[in-house]
Order: structure tokens, then C-alpha cells, then sequence
């Protein structure tokens, strides 16, 4: 935290140091230290399966990362690339023969947390810690909004591994175009014939990166050794999940924290001078129409960048990822895959559902299921949503419906 000296997380009320942490691996480690789960090692990938089965993330959710940029970086090269795996909640890093795992969670009150998981000296059961001053070197700045979070970046390089930074980098959410992602990744499947940065080595010698190109590749076999591997893929379509993920987890943060810092200034003004407790003021009120409205734009895709072409995975990431639900009582659920003109059938968010957006405060919340409610029902035509068509916003609004059990009473009086 020291690189932010400038944001107030470690202090009142967000305690982002000191406060415990409530997020699956903090409850993993809980029952590590309790032995009431015991994670045993298995061939030369050590815990890692054990990690996935304990916190429920698949092995399907494979993508594989070879630029240096781990705090593991000797290990890291096209030869031996980087695995991550996750899920809704969690995110994990496997390097071969390094010295544990990587492991970050999303935390309903403190967004981005960051473990590492070794093996004991002793014999005893992995260590499961904490590595927060170490890891916010690079999940805590503008790239995550500003909070501890997430990011998945894109820059070219070379076969040593190392980042060709004089030929640019960018971060990769659902907004940016294919032809700017996944330099430095590999990636397997079909990408429809649109062009993308993936699978390609830089030129040292050269000062800009290699020109995107549409290159399928179905197998990694002959680039690099896949034994020390889970799975033989690294598949486009959970990559462009991983994308969406990551910078909705650092919205729904940075909604959780700067109403929460709100709500603490108007306490402290209240006290000053005497109003009563709660009183929200105008001023106040507005600190959280921001964060709230950020949230629904990029929850419903308002800017997604456009497929034209079908997507097609390599792995039985997509099915799997579909078959979490829920889904309403027509069989429709907002983890349906579209993959043709866009990521999702149902263009909104399914980290709806997450126990984050679940820990937003009041306030915020409100306001956020409000402008949800005016976009939906189609009260608002603003052109900001006009990519929502009446057919998208009915269905989703349908769906939500159905399967979000806290929304308010309007949402179904004004059907």
C-alpha cells in the first residue's frame, strides 16, 4: 500500500490491511489450519488440484499466460508458460517448479486479496498467506481502477519471455477489439477469422510487436510440453470470460468503496453538526450516482466491442461455464454464450449474482437496480444504451426477474 500512500484504504472504513477477510481462500486457509480439510499433493504440479477441487474452480477455466509479468518471472517463458484458473470469486496462478501457487480472491468488502500457498518446511500442511505489499505493486493502480484488483493485460513479446514494452501494451476487457488482445497468451480455438495478438512471439530486435493475425490454433503441442499441465488448452472463449470478469470485479469494488467512504464523511458531518444520524445530503447522495452508473454501462455490455465472426472454444470451458445458471423458467440464464456478434445471449453481467455486488451498501445498490430498472423497462432511450435492443432488455429483465429474489417492489409492480 505504501506506492498509494495517496488513498485512504487502510484507514476508516475500508481497513484494507487489517481487516479480516471473509473471501474462499480466507476461508480455505480456516480450514487448513483447523485440518479440517487436508490438501494433499499430487504429481509434479504439487497442490494445485487439490487448491481447484477445495475453492470449486475447473480445470476447464485453463488459459495460459507467457509474458514475465508474476512476481515469478525466472520461471516464466513461451516454454513454460504461466496457468490460471478461476471462477466467479477466485483466481489461481500455477508456474512450473515455482515456489507455490499464486492465489487472489474477491472479497465482498475488500475487493482484490492476495494469498500465496506453499509447502511447509516442516512437513506439515501448505501455508496459505496473505501477500498484500508484494502483489499491489501491480493490482492496485489505475489499471484496476484504482483499487486492489484484477486486470488482464495484452503486450507483445519475445521468446525469452520478456515484454516488448516499446511496442505498447493494453488491458483487455470485454470493450476492447480482438485485435488488440492476448499478445503474450496463448490462445486455442476459432476466432472466426478476426485477427488477434495471440500465439505470436515479438522480435527483440525490432521496436514495434507483430501485426495481429487470425491464427487458429487448436493444439499447443508443438510449441510448448503440456505434461506439466491440467488441461492441453488455453481457450479463447474462457480467456474473453476472463476479460468481462475482471474489470466488472473492480467496479463492483470501487462502488463498494467509495460508498462506503461516503457514508462515513456524512457521518462525520452529522456529528460535527448535529444532524441526525443517516442524514444524507445532497452532496453526499451524488458521491454514489457515479460509481452506480459506471456499474450498469459495463454491465450491460453498452460497449462491448463487436464479433464478426463465430467463436469457438477448444476446451469444455463454454458448457460448463453455461450449466452454473441459474435460469429462469424459460431455460434462460445470463451465462447463455452468444458468440457470433457478442460474448453473452443475455447481454448483462451474471457477477449480479456475485456475493460482492450482493455486499454493495444500500445506497449504491439502490441506485444501481434503479438505473437497471429505467434502462430495462425502457424508460430510459438514452443513446448510452441504445445497443440494448427492446427484445435484450425484456429478456434480461425477465430473467432477472426470476432468479434475482432481492429486487425491489417496483421492479415487478411496473411491469
Amino acid at each position: 500500500m505504501a506506492a498509494r500512500a495517496d488513498l485512504p484504504y487502510d484507514r476508516e472504513p475500508i481497513n484494507y490491511l487489517t481487516a479480516d477477510a471473509t473471501d474462499p481462500v480466507a476461508g480455505l486457509k480456516k480450514l487448513v489450519e483447523s485440518k479440517q480439510v487436508v490438501l494433499e499433493k499430487e504429481g509434479p504440479q504439487g497442490y494445485l488440484r487439490a487448491v481447484l477441487k477445495a475453492l470449486d474452480v475447473p480445470i476447464s477455466s485453463q488459459v495460459l499466460v507467457f509474458s514475465k509479468s508474476s512476481l515469478q518471472i525466472s520461471r516464466i517463458s513461451p516454454r513454460t508458460p504461466r496457468a490460471i484458473y478461476f471462477n466467479d470469486e477466485v483466481y489461481i496462478g500455477y508456474v512450473q517448479r515455482g515456489e507455490g501457487i499464486e492465489v487472489s480472491a474477491v472479497d465482498p468488502e475488500l475487493g482484490g486479496v492476495f494469498y500465496f500457498i506453499e509447502a511447509a518446511e516442516d512437513g506439515g500442511p501448505p501455508t496459505i498467506e496473505r501477500r498484500t505489499h508484494d502483489c499491489l505493486q501491480c493490482h492496485l493502480s489505475g489499471r484496476t481502477e484504482d483499487v486492489p484488483g484484477h486486470l488482464v493485460r495484452s503486450i507483445p513479446t519475445e521468446p525469452s519471455g520478456r515484454m516488448l514494452f516499446s511496442a505498447g501494451s493494453s488491458l483487455s476487457t470485454h470493450e476492447s477489439p480482438l485485435k488488440e488482445r492476448w499478445g503474450g497468451w496463448y490462445v486455442t480455438g476459432r476466432s472466426g477469422g478476426q485477427a488477434h495478438l495471440g500465439n505470436l512471439l515479438a522480435d527483440p530486435t525490432a521496436r514495434d510487436g507483430p501485426q495481429p493475425v487470425a491464427n487458429d490454433v487448436l493444439d499447443l503441442a508443438g510449441r510448448l510440453n503440456l505434461k506439466p499441465y491440467l488441461s492441453p488448452h488455453s481457450d479463447i472463449v474462457a480467456l474473453m470470460v476472463l476479460e468481462h470478469q475482471v474489470k466488472m470485479h473492480n467496479l463492483i469494488a470501487v462502488a463498494n468503496y467509495q460508498a462506503r467512504m461516503a457514508l462515513q464523511y456524512a457521518k462525520e458531518i452529522n456529528k460535527a453538526f448535529g444532524e441526525p444520524e443517516g442524514t444524507i445530503s445532497e452532496s453526499t447522495a451524488r458521491r454514489f450516482d457515479g460509481p452506480a452508473e459506471k456499474l450498469v454501462k459495463y454491465m450491460l455490455f453498452v460497449e462491448e466491442a463487436d464479433l464478426s465472426g463465430k467463436v469457438e472454444g477448444t476446451s469444455p470451458f463454454a458448457d460448463e461455464f453455461a450449466a452454473r445458471g441459474p435460469r429462469d423458467p424459460q431455460g434462460r440464464s445470463l451465462r447463455d454464450f452468444d458468440l457470433t456478434t457478442r460474448l453473452f445471449k443475455y447481454p448483462c453481467s451474471y457477477l449480479i449474482y456475485s456475493k460482492a455486488f450482493d455486499a454493495l451498501p444500500a445506497p449504491v445498490k439502490e441506485r444501481t437496480y434503479r438505473r437497471l430498472w429505467e434502462v430495462l423497462t425502457g424508460r430510459d432511450q438514452s443513446p448510452a444504451f441504445a445497443r440494448r435492443t427492446p427484445e435484450q432488455r425484456q429478456a434480461i429483465l425477465e430473467i432477472l426477474l426470476a432468479t434475482r429474489p432481492d429486487l425491489p417492489d417496483y421492479w415487478r409492480e411496473a411491469r
